[in-house]
């Protein structure tokens, strides 16, 4: 039976050969710093190819043969076609577009809740974006709830990475955003302790949904509300934010994630941050890390004794999991990111008393950041999600394929 598949899927690929009729051919070369971990790519259709997405198909060039891959065309200002590059150790590759039908590929899914969305590929869930309002434990002042956050982040083998409302810190929210001392109108407004009741930051509405074989992203607008001391409140910031999750790679215990935030002022009002010692993109963690199982590397060679107040371009977080397993995340951030490279606000290993994990980019820990009315600041990051054990190479490589996405040669037909 095998047999029989192997020789259908072959004459299928021979068959979509013979009836596609060039484009482009183009070629990329990745360098040694960059070809360990898989790298997407991206390329503007409209400077190639007016033909309709439909009937485009995107072909591997491998010696003399050229075998169908994976690829996803999204408007962008203009077409882009993405698609992922699997290194392998190789730094040479070919590719060929093509007037033909598509070869059928699995999507990789955002399935919507009436609370949630939810990124699954090959039925395992990898990512959740909470967009209705979760409510702190009963008993606990409803000021903690909060909408709009990750959780939980799983590892490709299904642990949890992230946690919410621990007892310690109610208002810790998986992966989240919030800043904590901001000038707004005359008064100075805390949205990440939520216990002060000064603000918060809540999901106002979907604004897209996105799927496909290459990924699967979702868009949201988040609203940085203020409470105002009459009673009222009053939006301050607008962030689009966007969560593009990538299809993991067949046998490789990783997948990445990109994470994007556009902000704007929500009035004719500066939305001044001010220089404070953690705000922006936080990650708490699983509870099952301490002091004694995981470990923290940053770019600069720095680890969880000597990280928190430095500066990097990424940093890992990883240690032991549930199952007699191992695994992760690589934080990274990107060149045009405010205070490049990154302040981070790691805990040292005594909090909480057995060493709790917590890691933030902190753009503002040294410095204010004013965002001024009719401006768009953009913040990106992107993650690794893994298992098995990830080093200073493979997070180099990555990084350097995010910042410096590697050049393409085009040559049309």
């Amino acid at each position: 039976m095998k047999k029989i598949i192997s020789f259908f899927l072959a004459a299928c690929i021979c068959f979509a050969q013979t009836k596609a009729q060039q484009i482009a051919s183009f070629n990329i070369k990745l360098d040694k710093t960059n070809n360990l971990v898989g790298v997407p790519m991206s390329i503007n259709l409209d400077e190639l190819s007016h033909v309709a997405d439909s009937a485009l198909a995107l072909f591997e060039v491998l010696g003399n043969k050229q075998f169908p891959i994976p690829f996803q065309i999204k408007q962008e200002g203009h077409r882009a076609m993405h698609w992922i590059i699997n290194p392998m150790g190789k730094t040479e590759f070919s590719y060929v577009l093509a007037h033909a039908v598509p070869s059928p590929f699995n999507y990789i899914k955002a399935i919507k809740s009436a609370t949630d969305i939810t990124f699954n590929a090959g039925n395992k869930n990898l990512l959740r974006y909470n967009d209705a309002t979760v409510y702190p434990p009963a008993k606990i002042d409803t000021a903690f709830k909060r909408s709009g956050f990750i959780h939980p982040l799983w590892t490709p083998h299904g642990q949890e990475l992230t946690r919410i409302q621990a007892p310690d810190h109610y208002h810790h929210y998986g992966i989240w955003n919030p800043w904590t001392h901001v000038a707004f109108e005359k008064d100075t407004v805390d949205f990440w302790n939520l216990k002060s009741k000064q603000g918060t930051v809540r999901f106002a509405k979907l604004v897209s949904k996105t799927e496909g074989p290459v990924f699967s992203e979702i868009q949201a607008l988040h609203e940085h509300v203020v409470f105002k001391k009459g009673g009222g409140e009053k939006v301050a910031l607008n962030e689009l934010q966007t969560i593009r999750v990538y299809q993991p790679e067949k046998d490789k215990d990783y997948y990445i994630v990109d994470i994007t935030s556009q902000m704007n002022c929500a009035t004719e009002s500066p939305f001044h941050i001010l220089e404070y010692r953690y705000a922006g993109m936080g990650w708490r963690t699983t509870e099952y890390w301490n002091n004694t199982n995981c470990e923290v590397l940053t770019s600069e060679g720095k680890t969880r004794k000597d990280t928190d107040g430095t500066r990097a371009k990424w940093c890992i977080v990883q240690g032991e999991l549930p199952g007699n397993d191992y695994g992760g995340a690589a934080f990274l951030a990107y060149p045009t990111n405010y205070n490049f490279p990154e302040p981070m606000r790691i805990w040292t290993l005594n909090t909480n008393g057995r060493g709790d994990m917590f890691f933030s980019f902190a753009p503002t820990k040294d410095r204010n950041w004013l965002l001024e009315p009719g401006k768009t600041y953009v913040l990106k990051y992107r993650l690794v999600v893994f298992n098995g054990k990830f080093d200073q190479a493979r997070a180099e490589s990555v990084w350097q394929g995010f910042a410096h996405p590697p050049q393409i040669t085009i040559n049309k037909k």
